[in-house]
């Protein structure tokens, strides 16, 4: 049987990853830092700090896997910007530090790292390919490339590391620190009677790249097939902000006013960014599935059982 290891099985996408690899039939190992908030049976749980190089060493020496899907790390744009040292360091010192595990106890797994297409910065053509520059445009994006450097360079060239540069994605679980679960997240509440029947947005106008996350897990499932490289992880289309929150506000069940607030917007906001993954899917044959809708409708459905179990 395959070892998986999935660094971050406490984050957004790793316990979906977690059950498309257990029904493929990997043992699966997750490490977290913080407790999980949803655990998948059959997964091995182990606490792991990235940045404490004794304990990675430990954790892949004793599990040995086969493949490491490296999802851990600082995930939010704008908490970057609050501690821009703090997303540095445990994306790229985490990374480095489990590179180097990997190779001083001499095992040699395939690994999926994931990047961000907020390395592009703004884009000078669309859709995005893997060839356009890469200028990040703030802290997370910095630390994401600085990241990829790792990956490339010469001192784990015995590791066969791919790097998914991942397009926004979303779908129940995730947290209200990103656009579609904040509003989500809004509306639920709004439904419940605890806020007032408006809900607050920012720029509205930027145009994104969403994938439901089921699709992004069965993408990250298919790496093995990819040479080592970089890759386009995307859904290929753009949604504006506002035809989100349209489509989320048309499955409301009251009438909900919209407030413009300046508190969130972004220091720096791309107009429009979608990608190509066409080099990813000729090498996997992976396609995405889901409807936007779809994906909505079970993000606020998700976010309508939260409030409710809260109260």
């Amino acid at each position: 049987m395959k070892k998986a290891l999935i660094t971050g099985i406490d984050g957004f996408v790793a316990p979906y990853l977690a059950e498309v690899l257990l029904k493929k039939g990997y043992e699966v190992m997750g490490s977290f830092l913080i407790k999980p908030a949803r655990r998948v049976q059959n997964v091995i749980y182990e606490k792991l700090d990235l940045l404490n190089k004794n304990e990675i060493r430990k954790l892949v020496s004793d599990f040995k896997p086969d493949y490491v899907f490296h999802l851990a790390g600082f995930s939010s744009v704008a908490k970057s910007w609050e501690n821009p040292e703090l997303c540095r360091k445990v994306n790229v010192e985490g990374t480095r530090n489990l590179l180097d595990a990997l190779i001083k106890e001499n095992i040699k797994a395939k690994v999926l790292f994931i990047s961000s297409a907020e390395v592009y910065g703004k884009p000078k053509f669309v859709p995005i390919t893997e060839e356009h520059p890469v200028n990040p445009e703030n802290p997370y994006a910095k630390s994401k490339l600085e990241a990829e450097k790792i990956c490339l360079s010469k001192n784990y060239k015995k590791l066969s590391i791919v790097i998914s540069r991942s397009f926004n994605h979303t779908g129940p679980g995730q947290t209200p620190d990103f656009v579609c679960p904040d509003f989500a997240k809004q509306i639920a509440e709004i439904e419940k009677g605890i806020r007032e029947v408006i809900i607050k947005v920012g720029n509205l106008k930027p145009k994104r790249d969403f994938s439901d996350v089921r699709d992004i897990a069965e993408a990250y499932s298919v790496f093995v097939k990819c040479k080592p490289g970089i890759y386009n992880i995307s859904s290929g289309k753009a949604y504006s902000i506002q035809e989100i929150l349209e489509m989320l506000l048309s499955m409301s069940k009251v009438k909900i006013k919209v407030e413009v607030v300046p508190e969130k917007f972004r220091k720096v906001d791309v107009p429009v960014m979608y990608g190509k993954h066409s080099k990813f899917s000729r090498e996997t044959g992976w396609q995405p599935k889901i409807k936007i809708e779809e994906t909505l409708r079970g993000l606020l459905d998700y976010w309508r059982e939260k409030v409710r179990d809260i109260l």
